[in-house]
């Protein structure tokens, strides 16, 4: 429906700009197809293997490998902070420590195979490892001070009551499977579906989030001057990037979407470093990342973890303002 407003919306106001828009915006999605197509089969295999029960395996041991194997795995793996809750939650109540969950949290929803191959596509492949790394960081940094602070009133007696539950998730509400993985999930019927399931549903996601934002990608271009882009996020210093952050934060609701967006926001100005720390804030702060650490922790935990995101937006975006 949004896209479809988008385009009455340019049809009204004017017309002749209504099939270059498309144009654009389906040639966007053309290049973007075969990211798209290999990622999506990627989450459906491992969906349908089971490969969510490896990740009980990061809340056991020491507290700092922990830490350092929940960042890693969030940032490298497809699992998305919705889809994990059922594991974490179990996590936490026989007594998982905080920090190694704050850690997969904070680095989940930034990165993915998905996310990696959109990214790249349409960002280059530099951004899309710098962000990886600020995947990980930002995971390393939340669960090191989690540590540090465990003992602090902020961090004690974190979980709700009675953890709650939302909508706005990515991630499919099919009920995933137990015990070891099977790596030939072909073999079951059952898996053969959970991946025909995963892999429609998770094309129809991207693809349907990936229209709007190229729609809107056009009409920026065309509609919104790149003077104006480049004097409020354009520059060098710490206020682009600390502007991207805080416009970052709460602008978008999918990350997929914002590739695009950034995209367009650099051609017409923006410094590096402020698109960094925009996709970072804004990824890590979206709604259906922060409704699942929402629904398991009481609110003082979740103001902790936003602020943890702004922080490592801020650090992300110094960094990569400086390498860029």
């Amino acid at each position: 429906m949004a896209s479809a407003l988008v385009l009455l919306a340019v049809a009204l106001f004017d017309r002749s700009e209504v099939w270059p828009t498309v144009t654009f915006s389906a040639g966007a999605l053309w290049h973007t197809a075969p990211f798209v197509l290999f990622a999506v089969a990627t989450i459906a295999y491992v969906k349908a293997a089971g490969a969510e029960t490896l990740l009980s395996r990061l809340f056991e041991g020491r507290e700092t490998r922990m830490i350092v194997a929940a960042a890693l795995l969030g940032g490298l793996s497809p699992f998305c902070s919705c889809e994990v809750i059922p594991f974490i939650a179990a996590s936490l109540a026989v007594g998982a420590p905080l920090s190694a969950v704050m850690a997969f949290w904070l680095a989940s929803p930034l990165m993915d195979p998905a996310m990696f191959l959109v990214t790249s596509g349409t960002l280059g492949l530099d951004f899309a490892l710098g962000k990886t790394v600020a995947a990980v960081g930002i995971g390393l940094l939340g669960g090191a001070v989690t540590m540090a602070l465990k003992g602090s009133p902020v961090f004690a007696d974190p979980l709700r009551a009675a953890p709650q539950t939302g909508g706005g998730c990515c991630c499919s509400a099919k009920k995933t499977f137990s015990g070891k993985p099977a790596w030939r999930f072909w073999q079951e019927p059952a898996r053969r579906e959970t991946f025909r399931d995963e892999a429609l549903g998770n094309l129809m996601f991207l693809l349907k989030w990936l229209l709007l934002a190229y729609l809107i990608e056009a009409v920026m271009l065309r509609y919104i001057p790149a003077e104006t882009i480049a004097s409020l996020l354009g520059g060098d210093g710490i206020w682009p990037i600390f502007l991207g952050a805080m416009v970052g934060a709460p602008a978008y609701l999918n990350g997929y979407a914002a590739v695009p967006l950034v995209d367009a926001l650099l051609a017409q100005g923006m410094a590096p470093g402020a698109a960094m720390s925009f996709v970072v804030a804004g990824g890590v702060s979206c709604i259906p990342a922060a409704i699942a650490v929402w629904a398991l922790v009481k609110p003082r935990v979740f103001a902790a973890y936003m602020g943890f995101a702004v922080a490592g937006s801020l650090a992300a975006g110094l960094a990569w303002g400086a390498l860029a």
